[in-house]
């Protein structure tokens, strides 16, 4: 693996963890439950707030209470007002390793499916071991190969 890859994969397993984290902190709390808790925290009313954002207070108010899905040009503006950053991160449930051998062995698995039809079709019954080794070692070859051949959709 290239040096540039290495750091890629650490920065990317950083975010997840820091992602994760924040998730856990957030304990699932909307966005308009955060923005009422820093504006209580702050002392700044609805009203006050929504005049440093210039937005409405009306869309304060019902972004608080869950009623509206801020756009992401309001969320900034109404975060900005409140002197705080949006950070967004993707967060992915398993590793980047994980995820990719889950996907190879899907398609591995696709391809003995298919090795299985067409031996079926000739009458061959095949070996469990066979199909096994068979199915490890195109999963292997897959992770080896370029990443196109995970991601394909004809595949």
């Amino acid at each position: 693996m290239k040096r540039g890859r290495i750091s890629e994969k650490l920065l990317v397993e950083e975010v997840m963890q820091s992602a994760q984290r924040l998730r856990e902190a957030i304990r699932g709390l909307s966005i308009g439950t955060l923005i009422k808790i820093i504006r209580s925290q702050l002392g700044i009313s609805q009203k006050a707030l929504a005049r440093r954002a210039e937005v409405p207070q009306s869309t304060i108010s019902r972004i608080e209470l869950g009623g509206q899905s801020p756009s992401l040009s309001s969320l900034k503006k109404i975060l900005n007002a409140m002197s705080c950053d949006l950070v967004i991160a993707p967060l992915l449930p398993e590793s980047i390793d994980t995820i990719r051998r889950k996907q190879a062995r899907k398609i591995a698995e696709k391809h003995i499916r298919y090795l299985k039809g067409t031996m079926n079709l000739e009458m061959q019954e095949p070996d469990p071991r066979f199909m096994e080794e068979t199915l490890k070692r195109e999963e292997e070859n897959l992770l080896r190969g370029p990443n196109s051949r995970l991601w394909n959709v004809d595949e």
